[in-house]
């Protein structure tokens, strides 16, 4: 049994890297792309919003088999890990932008009024009045694009990659029993409740 556990555990260390690096690029392009949906340019405007509509719009289990299993066909080989953190990056930057995107228009006309009082371009405007306004608002959605992209991370078990559910999954097949699956469905559940209690304490925060 302890080794079962010692081994389901193995797996946490990869879930937990893919999930922070995954959060550490596609929180600052959703963000980048969220700056271009609301811009005035339409060619940008377009090329993004067709960005969101493919990848919010399709599996991203297709999309991970599609990085892994269809760029080698063109040349394109990568490891496993990269390529489920590019798949996972561009995914959750496009769900991101929308959440930006929402909060940036929901910031009140007379914010951008102040801003030109104060002189501030355009850029200014967006990172020192509407940018942190926006965060604040943005925050209980993104909160839940952080617990499921934890639950998310067990996708890459199906490319192959030893994560929590994959070494479970491992020892039901070897020892014909149900307790690894217990034990990893324990594991996510304390893992979101970390999260969630995380993501409360900086709302507090940011709320005061």
């Amino acid at each position: 049994m302890e080794n079962n556990l010692l081994y389901i555990l193995q797996g946490l260390g990869l879930s937990l890297k893919l999930y922070f690096f995954t959060l550490i690029l596609a929180l600052p392009l959703g963000i980048l792309l969220s700056l271009g949906r609301v811009s005035k340019y339409n060619i940008l405007n377009f090329s993004i919003q067709f960005y969101t509509w493919v990848f919010r719009g399709t599996p991203l289990l297709l999309q991970l088999f599609f990085v892994y299993y269809g760029l080698p066909i063109v040349g394109i080989t990568l490891e496993p890990f990269n390529a489920a953190l590019i798949t996972f990056t561009i995914n959750y930057s496009a769900y991101i932008s929308e959440i930006f995107r929402g909060s940036i228009l929901g910031i009140d006309v007379g914010q951008y009024e102040a801003a030109q009082v104060l002189g501030y371009n355009y850029w200014q405007t967006m990172k020192k009045i509407i940018l942190p306004q926006s965060l604040i608002t943005a925050l209980p959605a993104l909160s839940n694009e952080a617990i499921a992209l934890i639950k998310d991370t067990s996708l890459v078990s199906a490319i192959g990659m030893a994560e929590i559910l994959r070494n479970s999954k491992e020892i039901v097949t070897r020892d014909f029993t149900i307790s690894p699956f217990i034990i990893c469905a324990l594991i996510y559940l304390g893992i979101s409740t970390i999260i969630i209690l995380a993501l409360k304490y900086i709302e507090k925060k940011v709320m005061i």
